[in-house]
């Protein structure tokens, strides 16, 4: 048997004996995000078969050698989203005009932009992704990592804030 197909065969064995379990693992740490979590076990097989002449041969410190890799990998995950700056949604808000330009629909265009304007970023965001992009409340949720609850209840509290802006301006 090749050095290759012996380092092969190891990481055929470490991946039917360790997947799963990694798997379930990275699932949990990513709060159910299963496509991340497939790519931490990817990446961390990777790292096993780079290193594969180093790997304990003991089943049990073998997987802790992965554990601790797949642990480390979604740590690096987590540092790279936090190190990016938030994305800001950009709007074209011509949608409020309509084909009646009246004084009306003009101050009324106004209102409503202000208003906008005046929201926190957090309401800003929310209503954004809820009413302009059309996102539903549970994948923003999932997506924000907070509940559902927090997702609706920033929803009511930015549409009563968007309302009390309007009638502020008139």
């Amino acid at each position: 048997m090749t050095t290759m197909t012996a380092a092969s065969d190891r990481i055929d064995a470490l991946h039917a004996a360790h997947s799963a379990s990694l798997l379930r693992f990275l699932t949990r740490l990513t709060h159910g995000e299963r496509q991340t979590a497939e790519d931490l076990v990817q990446e961390t097989m990777l790292r096993a078969w780079r290193h594969v002449d180093t790997l304990p041969t003991d089943p049990d410190s073998e997987r802790r050698w992965l554990f601790t890799v797949a642990r480390r990998l979604f740590i690096d995950v987590i540092r790279s989203r936090q190190s990016r700056p938030a994305e800001t949604p950009v709007f074209d808000m011509d949608w409020v005009s309509s084909a009646e330009d009246t004084v009306d629909v003009a101050i009324a265009t106004q209102s409503i932009l202000t208003a906008f304007d005046q929201l926190s970023d957090v309401q800003r965001g929310v209503l954004s992704d809820l009413h302009f992009r059309g996102e539903a409340p549970r994948d923003l949720a999932r997506r924000l990592r907070v509940p559902l609850g927090t997702v609706k209840s920033r929803a009511h509290y930015a549409l009563r804030a968007l309302r009390n802006g309007m009638e502020a301006t008139g």
